[in-house]
């Protein structure tokens, strides 16, 4: 069991470990009484996850008294809607301020789970126990909940951070292959952002990745979440720094959008890194031979690069003016100068402002 720390530096109280090993789960209760004690726990989960490893998480909390508060599946039920059913349940069950939430599952579990704590009597703690690689790697570090909203994807949330991480590599051994590989696409971010060296281990490591290997799958996961941590330390609340973890995703978040989420994020995401590493080379804030480094990385697991022939260049350019890191009316996007390296702007800014007609080229040339 190896603990990475998580010193945030705006509210150094609010610090917080993310542990990871195999067979960690039989370590929750221990974790939650050291953590995050609490009267009550809410284990919030997806109706597969909690299928598949409901059981298994109820035997580890014997003992505590938990109820399970399952939801539909799926990213399009990441929404208000499930919010409010998810606070009225807990309402009903008459959950009180010496409760917690433990959010169970993948990225959609765990921002959801994570923006009931945050607005549930104005704030009650939790943990995040991910299910899936993408989820241990990214989206349950660094405090970020939220629900989609008809205008665009996560643009309705809070920042929370969660009392501890728990990531037990046992639980990807269900884990299909294809969302082995969306996690591992924002593994590759993560390499590409700040370690080259990784991002070259990531690309050898990707059969075994791919084949849901736990020795494979661990130094990934301890690799980006170290990563990831060092970042969020430095910029809890994404004012300048921590801009560098949305490569790929001011393209991707709109490919999500436009095609229901029938994609899964992860590979919507490599889409978006494709283009958008493209899109610095034709900015000129990349060395040449990036984008080729970057397809690279991206087929190695086999993830797609082109966008979908059913969404149009309009649709993508009015869906990207929702972003959030849109300032003044302008696209702004998180472009790598080489592999390994971010490129900063002019103006010591960490997004790079990006006209329409340049961005409509490279979309049209991403076909």
């Amino acid at each position: 069991m190896t603990a990475i720390r998580v010193p945030l530096r705006e509210h150094r109280d609010d610090s917080y470990d993310v542990v990871v090993g195999c067979g960690v789960l039989d370590q929750l209760p221990r974790l939650l009484q050291e953590r995050c004690a609490a009267h009550r726990y809410a284990v919030i989960a997806d109706h597969k996850v909690a299928e598949l490893h409901g059981a298994r998480l109820l035997a580890a909390l014997a003992g505590l008294e938990v109820r399970l508060l399952p939801f539909p599946s799926g990213e399009w039920n990441k929404s208000r809607d499930t919010w409010r059913e998810l606070t009225d349940a807990m309402l009903a069950a008459r959950f009180g301020r010496d409760a917690a939430v433990i959010a169970f599952g993948g990225g959609v579990a765990g921002d959801l789970a994570g923006f009931v704590a945050a607005t549930y009597l104005r704030g009650v703690p939790y943990v995040q126990v991910p299910t899936t690689l993408l989820a241990m790697i990214d989206s349950s570090i660094g405090g970020k909940t939220g629900v989609d909203v008809p205008a665009g994807k996560n643009l309705v949330g809070a920042f929370h951070q969660p009392q501890f991480v728990l990531a037990d590599i046992e639980l990807l051994a269900t884990l299909p292959r294809t969302h082995a590989a969306a996690g591992a696409a924002e593994a590759v971010k993560h390499g590409i952002i700040a370690d080259a060296a990784y991002a070259a281990r990531l690309a050898d490591d990707a059969p075994r990745i791919l084949a849901r290997e736990p020795e494979a799958l661990e130094r990934a996961v301890l690799r980006s979440v170290a990563i990831k941590a060092a970042i969020v330390a430095q910029d809890e609340r994404e004012a300048g720094l921590r801009q560098v973890l949305n490569f790929g995703h001011t393209v991707g978040h709109a490919v999500e959008a436009l095609t229901g989420y029938e994609l899964l994020h992860g590979e919507a995401v490599a889409i978006g890194m494709a283009v958008e590493a493209r899109l610095a080379e034709r900015l000129g804030t990349a060395s040449p031979g990036l984008a080729s480094e970057v397809t690279r990385l991206l087929t190695s697991f086999a993830l797609p690069l082109a966008l979908p022939d059913n969404v149009t260049t309009d649709a993508l350019l009015e869906a990207m003016l929702g972003d959030k890191k849109t300032r003044r009316g302008a696209l702004r996007c998180a472009l790598p100068a080489r592999v390994g390296s971010m490129a900063q702007s002019a103006d010591g800014e960490r997004t790079v402002e990006v006209d329409f007609n340049t961005m409509r080229e490279v979309l049209e040339r991403c076909r």
